[in-house]
């Protein structure tokens, strides 16, 4: 047995640097399988934000009916590479009837977005926007800000 002594100051400094060490937003696909009765199953995916906490969402194709017509979500804008790779263009909090939402899509679109993916389990507008910039990486667009 070692005689060594631990700095244990030094020790919880190193555990709360390590906290604060933000991850790279990735994507972690999901398999789906038939729903209930045969009916087709929701595309769905997961993010993992820099917090590291994981999002599912519904996976929809960039002209997708208004999607924040009746529910509030938060909503990215997604572009994928030759591989299958997902990046996310732009984060969103939407809430019901976001009247700047679909000019943010078309923007988007411009830069290169080919499918939305939809989180809809925030209840609050606070929630939302923390989850757009954990995911976003930066201050993410609410609808009372511009893109």
């Amino acid at each position: 047995m070692s005689n060594r002594s631990i700095s244990w100051a030094a020790a919880l400094r190193e555990l709360k640097a390590d906290r604060a060490v933000r991850f790279p937003v990735r994507e972690e696909r999901l398999r789906t399988s038939v729903g209930l009765r045969g009916a087709p199953a929701l595309a769905m995916s997961a993010w993992r934000g820099q917090s590291s906490r994981r999002y599912v969402v519904v996976v929809q194709p960039l002209d997708a009916p208004d999607l924040v017509a009746e529910r509030a979500a938060v909503i990215l804008a997604v572009a994928r590479d030759e591989r299958g790779q997902a990046s996310i263009i732009a984060a969103r909090a939407c809430e019901i009837g976001d009247p700047g939402f679909l000019g943010w899509l078309a923007a988007c679109a411009r830069l290169g977005a080919r499918e939305v993916h939809t989180y809809r389990l925030a209840e609050t507008t606070l929630e939302r926007a923390a989850i757009a910039t954990d995911l976003s990486g930066s201050a993410a667009t609410t609808a009372a800000g511009a893109a």
